[in-house]
């Protein structure tokens, strides 16, 4: 099922292989970089097939017919919090 998942990062950059590992697209790293080289997945709506490409928040990455949306994580909203 194609959709949108925000990823809030706490740094300033994020390479390409390590945001699919940390939005759980794929297992490894080897995974990210066979789906990238394979021409799978897409930055901002180019075909992207460098694993250390530099991604920032507002970045659009396009990968197995979902978006993930790279977000700052000083903006992410609050966790909710039980009483």
């Amino acid at each position: 099922m194609a959709g949108t998942k925000r990823i809030p990062i706490e740094t300033a950059e994020i390479e390409l292989a390590a945001l699919l590992k940390w939005a759980q697209v794929v297992a490894s790293g080897g995974d990210a970089k066979r789906i990238i080289q394979a021409g799978r997945v897409r930055v901002n709506g180019e075909v992207e097939r460098r694993r250390g490409r530099k991604l920032a928040p507002g970045d659009h990455v396009d990968v197995n017919g979902d978006t993930i949306v790279v977000a700052d994580a000083s903006h992410a909203p609050p966790s909710a919090q039980l009483p």
